[in-house]
């Protein structure tokens, strides 16, 4: 699909369409929309916004390529003014006294913020499901999952509800719920975008990701919010990626792909069929295919999770009612504080907790913790050595299509190892790209880090040839 950004744009400047009617257009489909992927519709806002556009264009004064296109946030994003929940039950009345870097650069580039969406409470999870405002519904099939945990803003794109949407990655968490609604969806290099004014999940992986229908959107928008940024120490600068740098992709010799996600028994028989077809078309393009080898996917999974629930327990311990959020009082300061969080958390984040304290507990932190640390260590010494050989890896994006809903919240492992071909590229901290081609569920592309560049001219590349 071409981009709607550019489409958009220029009925604004040829005044085909109002901006105010755009934004109303909008905001009645997601009032209208039977898939729960709205968690609060930021009406006021949008609609103020969108008349200072109009007023700009009556007056023949120039307009930004972002300026006046509306868009979603997942409910994880701070914006200053208006609810910010993380679809949990202790934030429900929470409102943002600040905005995250990232919305602020939108802003900043005129973008039109219309809703904040349903994810997965806290971004735990990997269906949308484990959330206070019900699950969300798949965009192709509503019997079926959105995905998690931006589940909310993968579907709205895909429905049209919104041009683009900004979801949050932390070991696959846009780029699965991309896949599921055939959808784009990027990681970005761990530090391209930063992280200032996100609620914190996991903080050595999460990462900003924007979700869009072209490869051109994700590009326009992953360069909006780049940059380095004085509130985030773990954020670089990066140079801008033009239009048609990503249109050139002879730079790109050899791809490989890892035989032990393809050659076992957990992916789906039609996903490891429409795989292997895929690479076929590419090595008919003349582009060399390596095999790769890598980690078993219980391990990348085991190592994820070990870090990401330590790093969980830590980041959500300031949550007990004290400062912001749904206080329950009890009959001391103790007890307020367990029921607080007791009844508040849902089931999946006090999981998460729990498991994140077991392993930094005295007694099971060297055992388990450390022996994270280190298998993440070997996990990125073994991407250098791949790109050394390779210039993009390519994988399926799920081992299985998506699941009905219900099914993931009575299996929480299950759950876990959809995210088997996500969660290396989170710990390696690598740029990574779904495109909804390939497979049910899409493909994956990465490429080293700070190589966004070329995630996004392999991505077009892919466009004609599969």
């Amino acid at each position: 699909m071409d981009s709607q950004i550019h489409k958009i744009h220029q009925q604004l400047v040829d005044k085909k369409i109002s901006c105010t009617a755009l934004v109303q257009q909008k905001l009645n489909a997601l009032k209208e929309n039977t898939n729960n992927t709205v968690n609060s519709l930021l009406d006021d806002l949008a609609l103020k916004l969108a008349a200072k556009v109009d007023v700009k264009i009556a007056k023949g004064d120039p307009i930004g390529l972002l300026e006046g296109i509306p868009f979603g946030i997942k409910d994880v994003y701070m914006l200053q003014g208006t609810y910010t929940t993380a679809s949990s039950n202790l934030l429900k009345n929470y409102k943002s006294a600040y905005t995250a870097t990232a919305i602020q650069k939108l802003l900043d580039a005129g973008a039109i913020p219309i809703v904040k969406e349903n994810c997965d409470s806290f971004g735990h999870g990997s269906s949308s499901e484990n959330t206070i405002f019900g699950a969300v519904k798949n965009a192709n099939n509503p019997d079926l999952v959105g995905g998690g945990s931006s589940g909310g803003s993968a579907v709205n794109v895909a429905k049209e509800y919104t041009i683009f949407s900004i979801g949050g990655d932390t070991g696959g968490s846009v780029r699965q719920p991309a896949g599921y609604n055939h959808v784009y969806g990027l990681k970005p290099t761990y530090g391209r975008i930063s992280r200032y004014g996100l609620m914190a999940y996991a903080s050595s992986t999460d990462c900003v990701g924007p979700i869009a229908k072209s490869v051109e959107d994700i590009r326009i928008v992953l360069n909006a919010m780049s940059g380095k940024d004085v509130k985030d120490q773990t954020t670089y600068a990066s140079a801008e990626i033009t239009k048609d740098s990503i249109l050139n992709s002879k730079s790109i010799k050899t791809i490989g792909y890892f035989k032990n996600f393809i050659e076992n028994d957990a992916i789906d028989s039609k996903i490891k069929a429409d795989f292997l077809i895929a690479i076929e078309k590419i090595k008919a393009k003349g582009i060399e295919v390596k095999e790769l080898d890598f980690f078993k996917s219980d391990i990348l999974v085991s190592t994820y999770y070990t870090l990401a629930m330590a790093e969980t327990a830590s980041n959500l311990s300031r949550l007990d009612g004290s400062n912001y959020g749904n206080r329950i009082e009890d009959k001391n300061l103790k007890e307020s504080y367990a029921i607080t969080r007791s009844e508040n958390f849902s089931e999946e984040t006090k999981r998460r907790i729990v498991g994140g304290n077991q392993v930094l507990s005295q007694g099971f932190s060297d055992e388990i913790y450390l022996k994270g640390l280190a298998l993440r260590d070997a996990i990125s010494e073994n991407f250098e050595n791949d790109f050394k050989e390779v210039d993009i890896i390519l994988s399926p994006v799920t081992p299985n299509s998506p699941p009905k809903i219900g099914d993931s919240l009575k299996d929480p492992h299950a759950m876990y190892l959809s995210d088997a071909y996500t969660v290396g590229f989170s710990l390696g901290q690598l740029p990574t790209l779904t495109i909804p081609q390939g497979t049910e569920t899409g493909l994956q592309i990465t490429a080293a880090k700070n190589n966004d560049e070329l995630v996004l001219k392999f991505a077009n590349f892919l466009k004609d040839t599969i």
